[in-house]
């Protein structure tokens, strides 16, 4: 049995279902990781949620960055402890440096909340560990920043990284299938290590079909299997 810990800042707002997907419906440990705490010794996987950190002040993540939490996440992720970023999680490791990249409004400058396709295009991360490259998964989105951006030189050198791909139902990844502007249709990367991964798309809410799809829970699956492998 895996240790999930879920980082808690003001104005996180999925914390519980984090909570809910991996306590309730994977039967794993999870405890809640306040964002002043620094002590995470035997947590095997950290997990930042989605929400508004901070109120989104002066910047997405911009202020969640400096929580003394934090200091203790990049010497986690340092040692190779899966972290996953979803959303404004995403925000937040890419402020700290964790992960390449920036945020900016929506194309569409209009908040987006839908389900989307995420094509698989890393399977060589702890998120991924289960799944098939190509593999598509129906999980949806709600953001207004979630437009990923990268220079064009600086894209060349994360096309290793990049873990998921906006997509249509056949795995195409085409403009219409990018609901937000992000660069090369990026829904998800993850570090040169591939134990840090931050996703645009909420996985914690698609864990059972009866809201829709349970395709996220794979993704829970693949990093609990992985630790499995490493006790």
């Amino acid at each position: 049995m895996a240790n999930f810990g879920v980082v808690l800042f003001p104005g996180s707002n999925c914390d519980h279902d984090c909570y809910y997907a991996i306590k309730k419906v994977l039967n794993q440990n999870c405890n809640f990781i306040w964002h002043e705490d620094t002590d995470l010794n035997g947590i095997d996987c950290i997990v930042i949620p989605g929400g508004f950190s901070y109120g989104d002040y002066l910047r997405t993540g911009a202020i969640a960055r400096f929580s003394p939490v934090m200091n203790s996440v990049a010497e986690m992720a340092e040692k190779g402890t899966p972290v996953i970023g979803i959303c404004n999680g995403f925000q937040i490791l890419v402020e700290s440096g964790l992960l390449p990249g920036s945020f900016l409004h929506n194309s569409s400058l209009k908040f987006v909340c839908k389900w989307i396709n995420a094509r698989v295009e890393n399977t060589n991360t702890p998120f991924t560990y289960n799944l098939t490259e190509n593999e598509t998964l129906k999980i949806p989105v709600a953001n207004g920043e979630g437009n990923f951006f990268i220079s064009d030189e600086n894209l060349k050198d994360i096309q290793s990284q990049v873990v998921f791909r906006y997509s249509d139902s056949n795995s195409n990844t085409t403009g219409n299938s990018n609901p937000n502007g992000s660069t090369d249709n990026i829904a998800g990367i993850s570090n040169q290590n591939g134990n840090v991964l931050g996703m645009m798309p909420h996985p914690e809410r698609s864990f059972e079909k009866i809201v829709g799809s349970d395709d996220g829970r794979k993704i829970f699956e693949s990093v609990i299997n992985w630790i499995e492998t490493k006790n």
